[in-house]
């Protein structure tokens, strides 16, 4: 399935997201199954402008298709379709909400802390949420560490990329992340669905589609992939 994919445009990128329900942004453990393998060169990098197009698709096409994007595998970004992220989430969150994974000890304080400043916050700018926390030099250390593990737990997701204007109203530089809940970005779409099943049934349905997908890909490699 997804070895026949090219990407040319957002709209192929878009159609991907949705045909396929998961896909990674960078070159991974499994051969083939990124945007960086599959997407024509010159929407990778235009060296003509400097301006790299898959990059500048990212806010659009999380606002087109409403899907998750968050570093969700190895430490990498990917994509994940509404359709999927419910049962993804249930599987990496073990079927805990935030409260209760932090009042069983599965979750440090720290990461309390920065969760309640997202869910208070939400839709809420990196830029901003360092200044409330105040994870800056000589304040609160450990950001990078835990959003993206908040975002493996699939706890917080990216909800958009914002660019900054000039004093001419013009963008400028790269898209500033702007992080949300699931349940706020998502809202009913997500709660209702997120604990309808088992972690257990939500794994296995996850494990038959990444199958499916990545026909080539040995299930070790699959279930390495998924942890």
């Amino acid at each position: 399935m997804f070895d026949k994919l090219i990407i040319k445009s957002k709209s192929d990128l878009i159609n991907a997201v949705n045909e396929f329900g998961f896909v990674p942004f960078f070159e991974n453990s499994i051969e083939g199954f990124s945007i960086e393998e599959h997407i024509d060169p010159s929407c990778w990098w235009h060296s003509d402008t400097g301006a790299w197009s898959a990059w500048e698709w990212k806010g659009p096409v999380i606002r087109e298709t409403g899907c998750a994007y968050g570093k969700f595998f190895e430490k990498k970004a990917c994509y994940i379709s509404r359709e999927w992220f419910a049962d993804f989430a249930n599987y990496r969150r073990d079927g805990y909400d935030f409260d209760a994974r932090y009042d069983d000890g599965l979750a440090p304080y720290k990461d309390k802390q920065l969760y309640e400043l997202v869910s208070g916050n939400a839709p809420v700018l990196s830029k901003t949420l360092k200044q409330l926390g105040n994870y800056k030099k000589g304040g609160n250390k450990g950001f990078d560490t835990m959003i993206n593990r908040l975002q493996a737990q699939c706890y917080v997701v990216i909800s958009d990329f914002v660019y900054m204007k000039n004093k001419n109203g013009e963008p400028y530089g790269w898209g500033v992340a702007e992080y949300s809940t699931p349940e706020v970005f998502m809202g009913n779409s997500f709660t209702d669905k997120v604990y309808s099943r088992s972690p257990e049934e939500s794994y296995e349905r996850l494990l038959a589609h990444f199958c499916r997908l990545l026909p080539d890909a040995s299930i070790s490699q699959i279930k390495r992939f998924l942890q």
